[in-house]
């Protein structure tokens, strides 16, 4: 018998017996006809080379790349990622509604088959302002369609363990599918108390100490690789040391731009990076493409078997895990991808989200006296230290220097007016301001400079962009990227983006920003009340750890 292709004399990775072995692999229809000695109409010679199931992104945040899903697709399709399950509360925190439609118009027929997770929390606390609401009700509308797989990271698990309302009605309407979690940190009977209401993934684990103590409570362990956060080798050589099986492990990225996709790879990356830390190579497949097809519910993909979906990524070998070819039913990526585009009708609704109430220079003074709360930036990590240390001044003023920058956060949505500022330490921007209209999750304006007028023409830049990424130094723009789709996401094509911002990333470590951290990534985290140990809101500062508003002096 004949088929319409056949991957001739590959090594084919079997991920569910977790081994290799020699065959031709056919497929008809976009789906694998047969395994085993074959002929075809049309023949790939795969001699020397590895035939791997199509990766599988367990979690990601598709706005956090900054290109518009088809772009994302483009992006990432080249490095084997065929399928990703992504959480939309980013934009969702600005446009609600209007953009979980979106996502799923403009996703509809991407050669990267995009997954979706309703989004838990928006806003992820009462800390902080956002651009929209999305209740339990919102999530009615959207519970049946088929590429929705359940509901997004629980950032809120005080609320989880308190029992509160709103809440309990998502995970409520949510029985009977995934419930992914967010909890760095809990352990103890607060974790089990957190599992016990219904929430069966985590992505936060920074430590393999703490994915070990989830993974026996019953988690599904999801092991990011992003742009900031960086929790692979931690807990992968934590796996290897002590012989735990992978069943119950996955591969996600979470926040990854497209600089660090184009120069690491996607889930490929954290496959590679498990494999020379010394995971079985068969395993660390199989967690970026069998553990999160099985754990979602994925049909017909994850697994090179007869009558799966014949997404297969082609790799030079095992150890370098470097793809060549990537097919998406059969299809060469190459022919997916050419002349793909998406209209200005596709997302004119997410547009014009920068909403500034005019401000002054007065109101980007701290006042400060004595030692004063101030966020530590922790190298490779979006987790911060809540740290009380003296601060350069002038007449009882914050003095920002190379040591501690000034942090800004302006609120953009509802034009409250709202701002607030802080000591931050371990960025170490020196005579310029960053600023960036991609902050998590609430996604208000949030910048890092040594003086204040840098970080007023920053924001200014914001608002005229309608979002993006500005760069200023001596008080003149030396750096943009516009993101005009909810002010998260570019109109442009991938490799655009990543020329623009590969530009200012190198332009921002000559103004000293620090190599331990990404500048735009790191500092997008800066407002994301649910990550420890402290954070700045639009509201203020926050103790996340005791889940509390820090009063400022005189309140």
């Amino acid at each position: 018998m004949s088929y319409d292709l056949v991957f001739k004399n590959g090594t084919i990775v079997d991920v569910k017996a977790k081994t290799s072995y020699r065959a031709d692999l056919a497929v008809s229809g976009g789906v694998i006809a047969e395994i085993g000695r074959l002929d075809g109409e049309r023949e790939v010679d795969c001699s020397g080379k590895v035939l791997c199931p199509g990766f599988i992104d367990a979690h990601v945040h598709i706005e956090s790349s900054m290109a518009s899903p088809a772009a994302f697709a483009e992006a990432v399709l080249p490095h084997g990622t065929t399928t990703v399950i992504a959480d939309p509360h980013e934009m969702v925190n600005v446009r609600g509604n209007e953009a979980m439609k979106y996502l799923l118009d403009v996703s509809e027929d991407l050669p990267v088959s995009v997954y979706v997770m309703l989004p838990s929390s928006i806003p992820s606390t009462p800390f902080e302002t956002n651009g929209a609401d999305f209740t339990s009700k919102d999530m009615e509308a959207w519970i049946e369609h088929p590429r929705v797989l359940g509901l997004g990271e629980v950032m809120c698990y005080p609320d989880v363990l308190a029992g509160r309302k709103g809440i309990m009605d998502k995970i409520a309407l949510c029985r009977g599918k995934v419930i992914d979690g967010h909890a760095p940190g809990l352990s103890g009977t607060d974790l089990h108390r957190y599992i016990q209401a219904g929430v069966m993934t985590d992505h936060e684990c920074t430590s393999f100490e703490e994915a070990e103590e989830k993974r026996r409570a019953g988690m599904k362990i999801l092991i990011r690789e992003g742009s900031a956060a960086r929790n692979v080798e931690a807990i992968v050589s934590g796996i290897v040391k002590k012989g735990l099986d992978t069943e119950g492990f996955l591969f996600c990225t979470d926040d990854k731009h497209l600089d660090t996709i184009e120069h690491e790879g996607h889930i490929s990356y954290n496959i590679k990076k498990s494999i020379r830390l010394g995971l079985k190579p068969e395993e660390a497949v199989a967690m970026g493409t069998w553990n999160t097809a099985q754990t979602y519910g994925l049909a017909g993909v994850g697994c090179l078997e007869k009558g799966f979906d014949a997404d297969i990524a082609v790799l030079d070998s095992l150890e370098n895990m470097k793809v060549l070819e990537v097919y998406k039913k059969g299809i060469p990526s190459g022919r997916l991808l050419k002349d793909r585009a998406e209209h200005e009708s596709d997302y004119r609704g997410m547009m014009h989200t920068v909403n500034l109430k005019p401000f002054t220079e007065e109101q980007l003074k701290l006042h400060t006296k004595g030692k004063v709360p101030v966020i530590g930036l922790v190298p490779g990590q979006i987790t911060t230290r809540y740290l009380k240390e003296e601060v350069a001044a002038e007449n009882g003023l914050f003095c920002p220097d190379s040591t501690y920058s000034k942090l800004c956060v302006f609120e953009r949505h509802r034009g409250t007016g709202n701002i607030k500022a802080a000591p931050l330490k371990g960025y170490g921007i020196t005579n310029g301001a960053v600023a960036t209209s991609v902050a998590h999750d609430s996604h208000n304006i949030i910048a890092a400079g040594d003086n204040d007028r840098d970080i007023m023409k920053a924001v200014e830049m914001i608002q005229e962009m309608q979002g993006g990424y500005a760069l200023v130094q001596d008080g003149k723009d030396v750096g943009r990227l516009p993101l005009p789709i909810a002010g998260l996401m570019s109109t442009q094509p991938a490799k655009e983006i990543q020329r623009r911002l590969d530009a200012m990333v190198q332009r921002a470590r000559e103004m000293g920003v620090s190599e331990d951290c990404d500048p735009f990534t790191t500092l997008s985290f800066m407002a994301l009340p649910v990550i420890p140990e402290l954070r700045l809101t639009d509201k203020g500062l926050v103790d996340v750890k005791n889940f509390q508003m820090i009063k400022e002096k005189g309140e």
